[in-house]
């Protein structure tokens, strides 16, 4: 892909930490539950705590985004890196479930396997800071084929290498710890990356005279964008929360007790369903051109939640496999149509935090999802309703957030 910027190395930058980053969330959403049985703990248990690892996820996020605009975005996401490398640390040296909580809490973890803390919102900002608008979504979605690609390679190296330990003598839960310290080390590698960003990523001072206005210093960071981002929140929350119902970690272990499935052979199923997920955000691009963001994102994401509710009725592995493939074929296309859409329709100036208050509501109801997710896992006849759950919530989302903003257009479509 041609650099579509004058800032080539803020842009090579930029998308080196997805790349690096999302390879250690695919390996760690592989095997958190699991480690944490391996620890001892019930499926009840083990829902509240990683309900609790994404809601403090999503307080740090959301204290760290609506103050980057301000305090400097380069300075937040070094910030990020640090509480990764302790979320990593933390969970590799404890295991008593209080200390445990406190870690997940306060540390940057993935159990989703997906996107989660700052990192995100921020770069999102920093990259729309050095393109043009016309190049935001095509961008948006080279950034997402290579986090998911990376995504994929994560786990199916985590899986792999779990596999490998345990074939040479070391128990489960050593395997997993090994992966957990490997997550930490690659958060000390995110921060030198983010060591070398420079000042053309920060957000635009004011200016009348070129009709940049003062940032704003309110605890949200917001001002002319209130009233979208609201509404955006709200409408994100319940996608989310269906999306809480099936993270990464309760989907392998439901795949590990439905089909008895090994851990490599997992890493192999994520790493296809995360490169086809991938892969379909550059479908995106062309059909929001010509259909629009908001169109692209509302009629490619319902029928992937039609495919994840079938999931469970599957009789064989593969089959269910098969279903959950196709789904991932179209399910990530509303994507990078999603951030590139929020990113338009508000101020410059309000960008990391507009996107860092969108992607902390997401976090919440995916965090949410799990409470009530967690009990069903426990019961091995219900455990497929998380599926079916999901998918009605998602199907909801798409069919308001339709209604509700098809008349707000971006710039470039207007």
């Amino acid at each position: 892909m041609p650099l579509p910027t004058t800032a080539p190395k803020a842009f090579t930058l930029l998308f080196a930490a997805r790349i690096f980053r999302l390879f250690a969330y695919g390996f760690l959403g592989l095997v958190l539950v699991l480690y944490l049985r391996a620890l001892g703990y019930a499926e009840a248990r083990v829902g509240v705590l990683l309900a609790f690892t994404l809601l403090g996820d999503a307080a740090i996020s959301l204290t760290i985004t609506t103050r980057a605009d301000r305090l400097g975005r380069r300075r937040m996401l070094l910030l990020g890196a640090g509480l990764m490398v302790f979320g990593g640390a933390g969970m590799a040296v404890l295991d008593n479930f209080w200390l445990l909580l406190g870690a997940a809490i306060i540390g940057v973890l993935s159990p989703s396997g997906n996107e989660i803390g700052p990192f995100l919102a921020i770069e999102q900002a920093c990259l729309a800071e050095v393109i043009r608008d016309e190049d935001r979504t095509r961008v948006f979605a080279w950034s997402h084929v290579l986090g998911f690609t990376a995504n994929a390679l994560g786990a199916l190296a985590g899986g792999w290498l779990a596999d490998v330990l345990q074939r040479r003598g070391w128990t489960p839960l050593a395997s997993y710890r090994a992966l957990l310290w490997l997550y930490a080390a690659f958060g000390m590698g995110l921060f030198v990356i983010f060591i070398w960003l420079g000042r053309n990523v920060e957000a635009p001072k004011a200016d009348p005279a070129a009709g940049r206005g003062v940032i704003p210093v309110s605890w949200h960071g917001l001002h002319e964008a209130k009233g979208h981002v609201a509404r955006l929140s709200a409408l994100f929350t319940l996608d989310a929360f269906g999306g809480g119902f099936i993270v990464q970690s309760f989907v392998a272990y439901w795949f590990h007790r439905k089909f008895g499935v090994d851990l490599a052979t997992l890493g192999g199923i994520f790493f296809g369903t995360t490169l086809l997920s991938g892969l379909s955000a550059l479908a995106a691009v062309p059909l929001a051109k010509r259909f629009g963001l908001l169109n692209t994102m509302v009629f490619t994401h319902l029928p992937s939640n039609v495919l994840l509710m079938l999931v469970p009725f599957m009789p064989t592995l593969w089959l269910a496999v098969g279903v959950l493939l196709a789904r991932h074929l179209i399910a990530q296309m509303d994507v990078p149509t999603r951030q590139s859409y929020v990113n338009a329709i508000v101020p410059a100036a309000e960008r990391s935090a507009a996107n860092g208050i969108t992607t902390t509501i997401r976090q919440v109801g995916t965090a949410l999802g799990p409470l009530a997710a967690g009990p069903l896992m426990g019961i091995p006849a219900a455990a497929g309703w998380c599926f079916v759950i999901s998918g009605a919530l998602k199907s909801a989302y798409d069919l308001v957030i339709w209604r509700t903003f098809n008349h707000v257009k971006p710039p470039e479509e207007r």
